[in-house]
Parts: structure tokens; sequence; C-alpha cells
């Protein structure tokens, strides 16, 4: 097959790239540049988009040796992540920025131009895995729980499923770095990327009141009593204890979480832990991660809503394209605009944005 290999910098995606090559593949490798200005985003070793990064997946390509290109995907970075993440925050909801980049960058623009220049797909250094089912593609979890990524792919449709390649599936992180080792690669002991590669310093607070300003508003409790104030509802997020700097205790001297952000009125709700419990979940904008399930009764799973979170036991249904989660046993602080993914076993069986919860 003639195979697009997203090279980011990092040790996994070159371990991919030399893997899909030793397949018999003919394999090219593309870096993705996010910014115009890479400094923009980030600088060091911490993100994905960085100069540095630029020249480790150069040096991988040419270790291995395929050809190497750098893409200049910042238009629409820009657009489908950043612009998106801001106008969440604003709607009072809680991206996952990296899910909306697997779905809008590197499977949708990435594969449509791959098939646009003849190519059968995309290898990437995701630690998932892709099966054949009775005739289909169904997307799993990894060997390495510790390193699972099915949550963050569960974006993926049907149809990007068919063009995506996980070579590292089926192998733990530690063994990948040896294998970078044991094949020269000057990469096989580089950091992982931590936090939002767009958000300088992971100051998500702060770089959101640069965008979208530091309006003062009301932190009140659920009867409507103000207790403080805020500088910008939107730099809150539901469940966050730290940071709030109020004084006055609860009545039973129980600290206070934020339950509810309201971003026309600008303010921000909090009350007791127990007032977070979720028992139902929501969801729109449903993607289904192999074959389309077109029965509206309901099903045993498991539902994961944090990508490096626990999944837990459910019953879930879909009616007219929304997905409703009925949890076993209430989870705490979860936010609209997040995802949900369920799963049966280790299967990924669809995905979708929280719209509501109770």
């Amino acid at each position: 097959m003639k195979l697009i290999a997203a090279m980011s910098g990092g040790v996994d995606s070159a371990v991919a790239a030399a893997r899909a090559v030793e397949s018999g593949n003919e394999v090219i490798g593309v870096h993705l540049a996010l910014s115009k200005n890479p400094k923009k985003y980030r600088s060091g070793a911490r993100g994905c988009c960085t100069i540095e990064d630029s020249h480790d997946a150069r040096r991988a390509a040419d270790r291995i040796g395929i050809p190497f290109y750098i893409w200049d995907m910042s238009d629409e970075f820009h657009e489908n992540v950043v612009e998106n993440f801001l106008s969440e925050y604003s709607a009072g909801r809680t991206p996952n920025p990296c899910l909306r980049c697997n779905e809008k960058i590197k499977f949708a623009a990435v594969l449509d131009r791959a098939k646009a220049m003849g190519f059968d797909g995309v290898v990437t250094g995701h630690y998932a895995q892709i099966r054949n089912e009775n005739g289909y593609k169904t997307l799993h979890r990894a060997i390495d729980d510790a390193k699972d990524q099915s949550y963050v792919l569960a974006v993926l449709n049907y149809d990007q499923l068919q063009g995506a390649i996980f070579p590292l599936g089926d192998t733990r992180k530690d063994e990948v770095r040896k294998e970078a080792a044991s094949r020269g690669l000057t990469v096989a002991q580089k950091p992982d990327s931590h936090d939002i590669c767009f958000v300088p310093s992971g100051d998500n607070a702060g770089w959101l009141r640069e965008r979208l300003g530091s309006e003062v508003g009301p932190i009140v409790d659920a009867s409507g009593k103000k207790l403080g104030e805020h500088h910008g509802a939107y730099t809150y997020t539901i469940g966050q204890r730290r940071g709030l700097g109020l004084t006055e205790p609860t009545p039973s001297g129980a600290p206070r979480y934020v339950l509810k952000i309201e971003p026309k009125s600008n303010t921000v709700v909090v009350g007791e832990h127990e007032e977070l419990a979720v028992s139902k979940i929501l969801g729109e904008k449903l993607i289904w991660c192999g074959p389309k399930n077109s029965s509206s009764q309901e099903f045993r799973g498991l539902a994961q809503v944090r990508a490096h979170g626990s999944a837990y036991p459910c019953s879930y249904s879909v009616q007219d394209e929304t997905l409703e989660v009925n949890l076993d046993a209430p989870i705490f602080g979860l936010a609209t605009g997040q995802a949900v993914v369920v799963y049966d076993g280790d299967r990924a069986v669809c995905s979708a944005t929280i719209s509501r919860t109770a």
C-alpha cells in the first residue's frame, strides 16, 4: 500500500512509520505545521507543533529512509480546533481539543488530502487497535492500558477508520522506546507531549482571559446568594474546587465545587460535592466507530468520559441520533462539551458530545 506516516516528531510516530516501511508499504513522512509561527503556540518539547518537533521528525524520516514533507495545516487547525476551543468555552462548555484535532485535522483533512494524492491510508503513532470483525473494521483499546488512546480516536467515523493504521496498538510504551533505540532513532527517550499544544505554559485560564477578556462576575450558591467574584466564568470547569477564593464556609463545613457555568450572565454557581453527581448522560453529534446500530433498544456497555479515566458500567440507547447513557452508579464533576465513548468490552462502539447531564 501507499501510506502517509503522520510524524509529530515524537518516538511513537517515528516507530510507527518504521514499522509501516518494514511491512512492505510505500511510505512518505509528513509533519503537520499547525501554526505559521510555531512559537505562537508553544516552544520547547512539551507540545506537538514546535520547530524542534519538525526537526526531530525530519531526522527520524532520514534515519528510516523515507521522503519527508511538511504540510501547512495552520489555517485548518486554527479554524477547526483553536476557534472551536474558544467558542465552546465562551458558551460555558469544556471542549477536548485533542479529540477535535484527531477528527478534523489528523484524519479528516490529512486523510482527504492523502486520498486525493492516491495514497491508501494514514499511519500514526496512536495507541489503539483496528480489527476486522464480520467484514467491518472496528476500533479497539491498545494492550497498554496506561497509553490507550481509543477514547480520543472514537471521533473517527467508519469511513475514516478504513484509512487509519495504528501499528503500535499491540505494543507497550517501554517496548516502543527500546525499539526506537535499537533502530538508532534519536527520539527514543524524548518526553511525551503534555497539555494543550497551543496554550503557552499550560496556563489555560490565562490564555482564555487574553482572548475573551476578564469581565468580573459573581460566584453564587444554588440559592443565588453571592459568595464572591471571578474574572471570567469561562476560566472555570465543572467540578473545580481550587482557586475559587471563597472564605465563607458551607453550612456543613465541606468545600465548595463549581456546579454550573452560566455564560450569558457571567455567573459561576458553586455547591457541595454531592450536587455534582451524574447518573444520566445525553450526547449529541453521534459518531459510530464501526457498523451503525439502527436499533433503539437498550444495550449494556461501559462509558468513558475522560481520556485517561475509568470506564463505568452502564446501559445505553440511541434515539433520533441522540445517545442516552444511564450509569449503574453516579459519577462526579462531568462537564458538557466533553465526549462520552461507549465500549463493548475493549471495542469502541460510538462517541458523542455531552450536551446534558442529570
